[in-house]
């Protein structure tokens, strides 16, 4: 069995938030899945707030018998340009604290993590820098619990299809 969580916070005044993205895609898994075929796929969404979602995966994985090492995780990344996705596995939290709850719970980082960003691409300077770069304009918290820009919006759509296919493509054959 596998275990796909996607990370967000609970309600609709988070609904359409940059912390939110992990559940948007893990609601577009679920359209794409067949209930006979995928039945050894477990897809969740914690009602726990974001930075306590590891009680809540790792109850998800003692019910279902399923080992860390079948987890994914599906999350905001500030630190990636918003659009890209990277696939990592057996990473450190790098600051997030939803990911950094789901280590402290599991008391391991083996599980993969798809990375979704969520930082804004800008010509002018960038509100959210990265690495070395001056301190950001706002304050990273308030950042992603933000709703998307009208173009972002737009944008999200491919994101969620690209995000989706990644997915698929880690999972067993589903023939």
């Amino acid at each position: 069995m596998i275990l796909i969580a996607g990370l967000g916070n609970p309600g609709k005044k988070y609904a359409k938030t940059r912390h939110n993205i992990g559940f948007g895609i893990i609601d577009a898994l679920e359209k794409s899945f067949d209930p006979a075929q995928d039945k050894e796929i477990i897809l969740l969404k914690p009602e726990s707030f974001m930075n306590n979602s590891g009680k809540a995966i790792q109850k998800a994985l003692a019910y279902y018998k399923i080992p860390p090492e079948n987890l994914i995780v599906v999350h905001d990344e500030i630190d990636l340009p918003f659009g890209e996705i990277r696939i990592s596995k057996d990473s450190s939290s790098a600051g997030h604290k939803g990911v950094q709850s789901i280590i402290d719970e599991l008391k391991t980082k083996d599980f993969t993590r798809i990375r979704i960003g969520i930082n804004p691409k800008s010509k002018i300077k960038n509100p959210m820098p990265t690495g070395r770069q001056a301190k950001p304009k706002i304050d990273t918290s308030d950042f992603v619990l933000k709703k998307f820009s009208q173009k972002e919006e737009k944008e999200l759509k491919g994101i969620t299809k690209r995000a989706v296919e990644k997915i698929n493509a880690l999972l067993p054959s589903r023939s």
